[in-house]
């Protein structure tokens, strides 16, 4: 698993991040600013008014700027 901090890596490579995830399928640990944390998949990046939102499966879509991390989850085990 690697984590990755937005104010690390910048906001273009962490959108970047967010449009692998929505690729590559698999869900992501979130961690917003505000401390809340959870697991989803992300479904879209979507850019509107000039802000950037992560859109995701199960939760409601979050700016960009309010996320903190994303820790990409390892796959399911084959069963």
């Amino acid at each position: 698993m690697t984590r990755m901090c937005q104010d690390d890596v910048g906001r273009c490579d962490f959108i970047d991040v967010l449009e692998e995830a929505v690729l590559r399928r698999r869900p992501v640990a979130v961690e917003l600013r505000a401390g809340d944390t959870f697991i989803d998949q992300v479904v879209d990046v979507v850019t509107e008014q000039g802000d950037d939102f992560a859109v995701f499966r199960s939760h409601a879509r979050v700016p960009v700027g309010d996320i903190r991390s994303v820790t990409r989850e390892p796959p399911a085990p084959a069963t």
